[in-house]
C-alpha cells in the first residue's frame, strides 16, 4: 500500500490492485510471497478459461501482479513472467453531430444535460467531469482546469462560450458550492454510475441505436475536432493522452480523412454499358 502511495498511484488504481492481489492469494490459499510465475500463469488461464474474462479485463490483474512482485517484493522477473494476451483492436463507434443534438434534446434533467454537454464540449472522461469544482471554471481565460486526470496529470481544456451559457443557467438553478455537480451524499460529487444511467436513459428516449456512454461523447469530441481540421497534436493535449498513437486512432474513423479520399475505382474510365441479354425465344 505504501509503495503505491509513494508513487502517487490513483486511488482507484490502488483499490483495484489490492482487490486483484487478494483474489490471486485467496485462489491458491497462500501468501503471494510464496507464489511465483507458474501460479501467475495458472491464475491467468483460470481467469480466461473459467471466468471467461476478456483480454482487456486481464490488464488490471497483470498490472497489479507486476507491481507487487517487481516493485514491492523486488523480484527480478521479466515481462515473460507476466504474459499479457493481445487485445483485439476495435474502433470506437462515433455519433454524428445530428445524433449528438438529438441525444442532448433527450436528456430531461438540466443537471444531467449539463454534465453530458460538459463531457462532450471539453472531451472529458466521466471521472474528470464528475470531479469538477466550481472554481475549475475560469470564464476570464475561457478554460476549464482538469485536476488529477488520468495518471494524476492536470491539464486545461477549452471552455466553449456556448457551454458557459449552459453552465451559468445550471448554476442559477442549482447554486453548487464546492463540487460543480454534487451527488446525493453531502460533500461528495455525483457518482459515475448516475451519469451512466442518465446517459442510457437519454439514449433510449432518443431512439439512437448506436451504443451511447459518457465515453462515447469523448470519442465524438475528438473525431469531430479532427473532421473540422484540428491538428492531431493539439487534440492529444486536449484529451490528455500520453501517446500520440492513442489519439491517432481517430484518424481511422474521421470522415474527413477516410471518406474524403478518392477511391481508385472513381478514376477508371466509364466502361461500355453491359449489353442486354437477347430476348428468350417464343415457343407458343
Amino acid at each position: 500500500m505504501h509503495d503505491m502511495q509513494i508513487r502517487n498511484l490513483a486511488e482507484n488504481t490502488q483499490k483495484s490492485y489490492l482487490i486483484q492481489v487478494t483474489s490471486f492469494a485467496r485462489h491458491f490459499r497462500r501468501s503471494p510471497e510464496l507464489l511465483g510465475p507458474e501460479e501467475i500463469r495458472a491464475w491467468l488461464i483460470y481467469l480466461r478459461e473459467e471466468r471467461k474474462l476478456a483480454p482487456a479485463s486481464l490488464g488490471a490483474t497483470i498490472g497489479a501482479l507486476r507491481f507487487l512482485y517487481r516493485v514491492t517484493l523486488k523480484r527480478p522477473w521479466s515481462d515473460e513472467d507476466f504474459p499479457l494476451p493481445k487485445k483485439p483492436f476495435r474502433l470506437p463507434v462515433v455519433l454524428s453531430l445530428g445524433e449528438i443534438t438529438t441525444f442532448f434534446e433527450s436528456v430531461a434533467s438540466l443537471k444531467h444535460r449539463t454534465i453530458l454537454m460538459t463531457a462532450y464540449a471539453a472531451g472529458l472522461r466521466v471521472s474528470e467531469v464528475v470531479h469538477l469544482k466550481v472554481t475549475d471554471i475560469d470564464s476570464k481565460r475561457m478554460v476549464i482546469r482538469v485536476n488529477h486526470g488520468k495518471n494524476r496529470k492536470d491539464r486545461y481544456v477549452m471552455l466553449s462560450p456556448r457551454l458557459l451559457e449552459i453552465l451559468r443557467l445550471y448554476w442559477q438553478d442549482a447554486h453548487p458550492k464546492e463540487w460543480l455537480f454534487p451527488g446525493s451524499i453531502p460533500g461528495r460529487p455525483i457518482a459515475r454510475h448516475a451519469v451512466g444511467d442518465a446517459c442510457e436513459l437519454a439514449r433510449k428516449r432518443s431512439g439512437i441505436t448506436k451504443p451511447v456512454t459518457p465515453h462515447s461523447l469523448r470519442h465524438a469530441f475528438a473525431t469531430h475536432l479532427l473532421e473540422a481540421g484540428t491538428d492531431v497534436r493539439r487534440i492529444q493535449l486536449l484529451m490528455g493522452h500520453r501517446s500520440l498513437s492513442t489519439t491517432s486512432r481517430y484518424l481511422k474513423v474521421a470522415t474527413s480523412t477516410v471518406c474524403a479520399t478518392t477511391s481508385p475505382f472513381d478514376l477508371l474510365p466509364h466502361p461500355a454499358p453491359i449489353p442486354s441479354p437477347p430476348p428468350a425465344p417464343q415457343y407458343f
